[in-house]
């Protein structure tokens, strides 16, 4: 995963690359790390492709980490709709005033 590619002149500094199923890479903008019980989850905004509508849905992930030595880390899906919620309802408490969230 190279987070340094060249995407014409946009900010890189949160810019996460994300393969999906495919292998089809996909960009993503670091929103926040959230702590839930000892475990911490990204939250992470599309980034839309030139042409493409934003739909301004998160992706919720679980960082999980791959190497201590070398401090990788891994995004892995999230199943449980509970946990989901409550990262979401954390993240929204954190960002109320930077974001208009629609239920």
């Amino acid at each position: 995963m190279n987070e340094n590619e060249n995407y014409e002149g946009e900010d890189l500094d949160n810019v996460v690359i994300l393969n999906d199923e495919e292998g089809n890479e996909v960009r993503f903008e670091f929103l926040d790390l959230v702590e839930l019980e000892d475990e911490e989850y990204v939250v992470l905004l599309p980034i839309a492709e030139e042409g493409e509508e934003e739909e301004g849905e998160v992706v919720i992930l679980k960082v999980e980490d791959v190497d201590e030595e070398s401090d990788e880390e891994s995004y892995v899906s999230v199943d449980d709709e509970e946990t989901l919620n409550r990262v979401f309802e954390i993240f929204k408490e954190k960002f109320k005033d930077d974001f208009d969230f629609v239920d």
